[in-house]
């Protein structure tokens, strides 16, 4: 995991500058982003790359499979990590157009050439069952209109024996940040009720998957599991 910590931390030190204040928040690369950080998550840039680390520690480094990630955002998590994948076959998908615009200029501007990307709904998959190998999802959960929709879709796409793994927020870990969540994030329409905890996540992946672990930095929770071989 220390090696993906290195890639992350040295690709943020300039992709949250260039391209606005969400992913400087996201990666702590600027003084609002650190900021915010702290007053809303209670985390520095180390806590932050640690749970971004471990929602990534799941994917070998030589990994060549099929993979999708729902939903990409802006692609600044995880277009780092793409970057060393050059066998895999990527997929990402949003929502929001907006978004995606936002991920595919960063993937040109990576020069990521094993990467596709599609708009749709993470509740109505556009892919056939068992089409990838690994299914990633950062901070997408907290934000799904519809979680039990997504759940299933995410299961559905993914082949047996494939990884599941990412993070998202979950309430009960920190008493301040769920108040910030309620007061600000909701009322904005960012995050969507209801929420997983800790333990309700993992219980409800513990009846998908195997090879289930929930781990949390503050209110992030990781998890990381893989779907039942046939």
């Amino acid at each position: 995991m220390s090696d993906r910590k290195t890639e992350i931390k040295s690709a943020y030190k300039s992709l949250g500058k260039a391209h606005g204040f969400y992913d400087g928040m996201m990666t702590c690369s600027t003084f609002m982003g650190r900021l915010v950080t702290k007053l809303v998550w209670n985390m520095d840039r180390e806590d932050a790359l640690e749970y971004q680390a471990r929602a990534f520690e799941m994917i070998p480094a030589d990994f060549s499979g099929k993979l999708l990630e729902v939903p990409v955002g802006t692609g600044v998590l995880s277009m780092p990590v793409w970057k060393t994948l050059p066998n895999a076959d990527i997929t990402c998908l949003d929502y929001s157009e907006n978004m995606m615009a936002s991920a595919s200029q960063r993937a040109d501007e990576m020069r990521i050439k094993n990467i596709v990307f599609k708009q749709g709904d993470v509740g109505n998959l556009p892919f056939e069952d068992s089409t990838f190998d690994a299914v990633v999802s950062l901070n997408g959960f907290h934000a799904f209109p519809d979680k039990e929709a997504a759940y299933k879709e995410t299961f559905r796409v993914l082949k047996p024996g494939g990884i599941f793994t990412g993070c998202f927020y979950v309430e009960g870990a920190n008493t301040h940040t769920d108040k910030m969540i309620d007061r600000f994030y909701i009322k904005s329409g960012f995050f969507t009720r209801p929420f997983e905890t800790v333990e309700s996540l993992e219980k409800r992946l513990k009846g998908l998957y195997i090879e289930v672990n929930v781990t949390n930095v503050e209110s992030i929770a990781v998890f990381q599991c893989r779907k039942k071989e046939l």
